[in-house]
């Protein structure tokens, strides 16, 4: 007994036929240039990039904007009697100051135990 009405019968003979795969494909490249054209109207309504000549510039000092270069070193600790200790609100904000001299080659170099990173091959305890 055969329960597939008529409609059904010729939707299965037009899919099976190849009609169907064709008709989804055009409507699915019909998609794909709709798109491109909506994108092509996008972009003319944007505006221009700019000329080289508008584009930011270097400072003539060849430095990046923002950027510093300085020497740091150590900021003193400051000392007491030895019946006061430091209270936090008393100690310098960094650690460190600003230095016009460059660090001797000595205090570059690190002389301690080499510690190893993961992967390095080092135990990582002073070889």
């Amino acid at each position: 007994m055969n329960t597939l009405s008529a409609a059904e019968i010729l939707a299965a003979g037009v899919w099976q036929s190849g009609l169907g795969q064709v008709l989804g494909g055009l409507v699915i490249v019909g998609v794909l240039i709709g798109a491109v054209w909506l994108g092509f109207r996008v972009r003319d309504r944007e505006s221009e990039t700019p000329k080289p000549e508008e584009q930011p510039h270097r400072p003539d000092t060849g430095a990046l904007p923002g950027e510093s270069s300085e020497y740091r070193r150590a900021a003193e600790m400051p000392h007491t009697d030895g019946e006061h200790r430091l209270m936090p609100y008393q100690l310098k904000g960094s650690g460190t100051e600003t230095s016009p001299d460059p660090p001797s080659e000595e205090k570059r170099k690190w002389g301690g135990i080499s510690s190893g990173g993961f992967g390095s091959g080092g135990t990582g305890h002073g070889d």
